[in-house]
């Protein structure tokens, strides 16, 4: 999720109101430049700028990727690699499963329906430290799998693995 000018202004707002309450008042242009500083910019003015550039209305997309077996995907998404489930649809019981799960900012849709993403999909993930990532699920163990580090991959280190449903995901730490 991406803050946008006006998270930042209610950031602002929301935190003169708190204040407030406990008898310490700040001014307004005060409580932006803080929230600026939370947010990680020098001031007010590049925070102004940064978050203007942010289009609301947009959002990251979110691959649907195929898969047949309810218990293998929640095996492999949830427990090995430490999603969650954000939410789950069916149209009734019996019919196939939808569900959305999320670990960070990376959201995934899987579905058995009939349709919906095409099996041996490759989906480039961005990670902070693929060596943490990959210390932190191989805790883990997976029957299956038994992932590494390519250190020598073109956009940074990578960790490729396939789920059981034959779609690749390539977790990369990115060299900027």
């Amino acid at each position: 999720m991406h803050l946008t000018l006006n998270d930042a202004k209610t950031a602002a707002r929301t935190l003169r109101r708190s204040l407030a309450a406990i008898e310490v008042s700040i001014s307004h242009s005060r409580a932006l430049e803080i929230v600026s500083q939370q947010l990680g910019y020098a001031d007010w003015n590049i925070a102004s700028a940064r978050l203007s550039a942010v289009r609301p209305g947009t959002g990251a997309p979110v691959p649907v990727l195929r898969i047949h077996d309810e218990a293998l995907a929640r095996e492999f998404y949830l427990d090995y690699l430490g999603f969650t489930v954000e939410w789950e649809h069916r149209f009734e019981p019996g019919m196939p499963l939808y569900l959305r799960v999320r670990r960070d900012e990376t959201a995934f849709d899987l579905s058995e329906h009939h349709g919906d993403g095409t099996p041996g999909t490759v989906v480039w993930v961005p990670v902070a430290d693929a060596a943490a990532f990959l210390a932190e699920i191989s805790i883990r163990t997976h029957p299956r799998l038994n992932p590494d580090i390519d250190r020598d991959t073109p956009g940074g280190p990578t960790i490729e693995i396939t789920d059981p449903f034959g779609n690749v995901l390539r977790l990369c730490e990115t060299n900027e």
